[in-house]
């Protein structure tokens, strides 16, 4: 019997080559599980979609680096549904079903979050890039599913490229629901500021950087990390987040890029397997374990 699981995906349980991002994905979740066993609780480590693994066996299962349910969604709620009732999950199954849809920017914004500028598109709309350019007046704009993740599908759209991308924008809104926001230029100029909180508090934070040309900040798109310390508008700005947020998450990330009026403004909030840079700062994998033990042990 486990006290708690640490979920993977299959890329990263005994890899057959590692090279620096493998390295890095098997560094952070070492590190959190040195700090879970110092507190006395036996870990192990699995693949979320391990077909052999008992989930009855262990006691909690915590998100971390399951980095492939971006293209196996079906599958991935299918194993959570049938999952949930044999072992328990952090962040919870309720924190999970919230976050995992963008729709909660909406609803943040709505309790006074700022956000970029957005139109949420249903499933099956028929409204077209060109008409949503019309009615918002935006020379620049990005659309994304508002279930994605690692800037799946996430496009930079403009007056000069409408066509080119109007055919994929119709192909995917007829299967999924799409977000229409306005370009924020600050994300090439400033890049985005990611704040780790643990248990609602703030602990150290990173500039995702994108590479030239691009747009999208994610290392795997070639942007870069930088260290970075957060001011105190951000700290504030974060804590609002997750505030406003209907759940205590026991960890998150928000991801803050400022607005066209160059005010902060939540690109992301990450509740459900966010990267945190523990290797940045060893200290908050400590105080995620301190977190875990105080209110689960």
């Amino acid at each position: 019997m486990f006290d708690i699981t640490i979920l993977t995906d299959h890329r990263y349980i005994n890899p057959p080559k590692i090279d620096w991002y493998v390295q890095q994905v098997l560094d952070e979740d070492c590190l959190l599980q040195e700090e879970l066993e110092k507190k006395g609780l036996k870990v192990c480590r699995k693949d979320w979609a391990d077909k052999d693994f008992q989930w009855e066996k262990t006691q909690y299962a915590i998100f971390r680096t399951t980095w492939d349910y971006f293209e196996r969604f079906e599958e991935f709620f299918s194993w959570i549904e049938k999952t949930k009732h044999k072992t328990k999950f952090i962040n919870s199954i309720d924190i999970i079903n919230w976050n995992i849809d963008k729709y909660y920017l909406e609803e943040l914004e709505r309790k006074g979050v700022n956000i970029a500028p957005s139109i949420f598109i249903k499933k099956g709309d028929t409204k077209t890039l060109r008409q949503l350019f019309i009615e918002t007046q935006w020379k620049e704009a990005v659309i994304k599913p508002t279930i994605s993740g690692a800037a799946r599908h996430t496009y930079r759209v403009n007056q000069n490229n409408i066509t080119e991308y109007e055919e994929v924008f119709q192909n995917i809104v007829k299967e999924e629901s799409m977000i229409f926001q306005q370009f924020l230029k600050n994300i090439i100029k400033q890049g985005e500021i990611s704040l780790v909180l643990i248990g609602g508090k703030y602990t150290h934070a990173v500039k995702k950087i994108a590479k030239n040309g691009d747009f999208r900040v994610q290392d795997d798109h070639g942007g870069r990390v930088e260290e970075y310390i957060a001011n105190e508008i951000e700290i504030l700005f974060a804590e609002k987040a997750i505030k406003e947020s209907p759940f205590s998450p026991i960890y998150a990330r928000v991801d803050i890029v400022y607005d066209n009026n160059n005010q902060p403004s939540l690109s992301e909030l990450e509740l459900i397997e966010p990267e945190l840079w523990f290797r940045n700062n060893i200290q908050a994998a400590r105080e995620l374990a301190n977190e875990i033990k105080k209110q689960f042990f």
